[in-house]
């Protein structure tokens, strides 16, 4: 399923399947039997129904949200290897671990709420009839060093804008990590039908500024004391790029 496939369901059953899922990242079918009150052969028929039309799936005995899953990217940057791909959700709680890596010095207050949400919600990827959002990670032998994250709206009005975090572990920045995230997911959000992208990040952050201004990102607005930063006051810049 891709994430702008609008969500339709004929039947408040499959769509209480659907939602039920959704909310948890990946569950036994057993449960959501249990937990929905369905008999055995409606579950199984009703099932069988969302895995056909692309909005479940089954993999390693757990139901979870069909998202079109791309193969990994593999670079190489001297004697670095890393792969660029969809995030999965078993990645969780090293990406978790990055994010907040990242955004510990509390210039990157857009990532911390991401991060924020996430753990809070123990699920990676979403698609609502309120909200979406994608991750892609770059990763080391498995291990997550990065991220671009979207989050996509499903309001009609603001449907072809997205915003967008990227980040990557300071040990492994200047090797194009970031560069090969943040182009995966302008690719994405392009070949998705969004229009717009947006990234905001406190005054402070100048290095993540430069690092979009050098990418063709320009300064949209500007928010004087925006934030407050161990007892400092600090704009909010409000970076965008046309796609």
């Amino acid at each position: 399923m891709e994430m702008e496939t609008r969500l339709e369901f004929d039947d408040r059953d499959r769509k209480d399947i659907y939602e039920y899922v959704e909310r948890r990242g990946a569950v036994e079918p057993e449960e959501i039997q249990r937990a929905l009150g369905f008999d055995r052969t409606a579950f199984g028929h009703h099932l069988a129904v969302l895995r056909r039309d692309g909005y479940l799936r089954k993999t390693d005995g757990k139901i979870e949200i069909a998202f079109d899953f791309e193969p990994g990217e593999e670079h190489e940057a001297g004697d670095l290897r890393y792969t660029i791909r969809s995030a999965r959700q078993d990645d969780l709680s090293g990406l978790v671990g990055v994010i907040r890596q990242v955004a510990k010095d509390g210039t990157y207050i857009e990532a911390e709420s991401v991060a924020d949400l996430v753990d809070y919600e123990e699920i990676l990827l979403r698609h609502n009839e309120v909200s979406s959002r994608m991750f892609f990670v770059a990763t080391i032998e498995d291990e997550v060093v990065g991220w671009v994250h979207l989050d996509l709206p499903e309001t009609d009005k603001l449907s072809h804008t997205a915003v967008l975090t990227v980040g990557v572990l300071d040990e492994y920045r200047g090797d194009g990590i970031g560069t090969a995230l943040l182009e995966r997911g302008v690719d994405w959000a392009s070949e998705n039908g969004f229009e717009k992208l947006y990234n905001s990040v406190p005054a402070t952050n100048e290095t993540a500024i430069a690092f979009l201004e050098s990418r063709g990102w320009e300064t949209e607005s500007r928010r004087e004391d925006h934030y407050k930063i161990d007892g400092d006051y600090v704009d909010e810049v409000m970076l965008a790029t046309t796609i």
